[in-house]
């Protein structure tokens, strides 16, 4: 049974390893990994933040789509955190799980971050995008 969970924890981290930073995978040691991917994450939430700021600015003059903005964002908030617990919840209990579950929230605001900034190509009467297009 040992040997079934550990086949699987490393077949799971080998597949999330690919949203860490790419610099993660000169790690040695499992604490280095975890803290790797964990300053990976903070860099693509980052990244999405920045994105997300600039939605924000093109609709400074929309209070209504401002509103819904945010409560998407929130609610996508907390979808990537229950799937992370979700997909992370056979390696909660071991020293692999920081790296997973970071490397599962890299993925997931990667993703997010790329359907944000399609949001910024918007052109003018796009009648299909909420966001206008820049000045």
């Amino acid at each position: 049974m040992k040997a079934l969970l550990l086949s699987v924890t490393f077949v799971l981290a080998a597949s999330t390893f690919a949203f860490a930073d790419e610099s993660c995978g000169d790690k040695t040691n499992q604490t280095e990994m975890n803290v790797c991917a964990s300053e990976s994450l903070k860099k693509s939430d980052a990244e999405m933040n920045k994105v997300y700021k600039e939605i924000e600015g093109r609709l400074k003059d929309d209070a209504d789509t401002t509103k819904l903005l945010v409560a998407t964002q929130r609610a996508w908030i907390a979808f990537r955190d229950a799937e992370c617990n979700f997909q992370t919840s056979n390696v909660r209990t071991g020293t692999v799980y920081p790296f997973v579950n970071s490397s599962c929230h890299e993925g997931l605001t990667q993703s997010r971050t790329e359907d944000l900034k399609g949001y910024l190509q918007c052109t003018e009467g796009d009648l299909d995008c909420p966001v206008p297009a820049a000045n």
